[in-house]
């Protein structure tokens, strides 16, 4: 029984090391950070991948802030969010079950037992939100889709 609660202590701080923090920056051929792809003149896909240690909403945060930059550096305003995908999961990578076995049988022989499971999955907590956005200058549109990118940047840095 000690032998297995080691092997638990063990599998579970690896897995706790084995994921970097989420952090915002450009992926650079890395598993974390955004990344962006230029469709036509104005518009952009932009992508920013995620660990366990972030949830859909704060991805999204990211992108958008992304989405501000790239407006900015562009020369423009405002940006209309066109396209959004979320893909992964918000599932833990370690996953610890238990059960407890009781049986008996014919002449007064009985038998317990107890059982210990782990599941180890290194994509679970994995997530990427996509967001495709036109730049735009000039007046905003009171639009839910339109962000003003002075704004979302104001927001992003606090």
């Amino acid at each position: 029984m000690r032998l297995q609660l080691s092997m638990i202590a063990v599998a579970v701080s690896l897995a706790a090391c084995a994921n970097a923090p989420t952090e915002y920056g450009p992926a650079n051929g890395g598993d974390r950070g955004w990344s962006q792809t230029r469709i036509e003149q104005d518009r952009y896909r932009i992508r920013f991948a995620a660990g366990n240690d972030t949830d859909f909403d704060a991805a999204e945060q990211m992108a958008l802030r992304r989405a501000a930059e790239i407006t900015l550096e562009q020369g423009g305003d405002w940006f209309l969010v066109t396209n959004r995908h979320q893909d992964g999961n918000d599932r833990n990578p370690v996953g610890v079950s238990t059960g407890v076995g009781i049986s008996s049988g014919s002449r007064g022989f009985s038998s317990r037992g107890v059982g210990i499971g782990l599941r180890f999955d290194g994509s679970a907590g994995e997530k990427s939100v996509s967001i495709e956005i036109l730049v735009r200058s000039g007046e905003r549109p009171r639009d839910v889709r339109a962000y003003d990118a002075r704004d979302v940047l104001a927001i992003a840095t606090r």
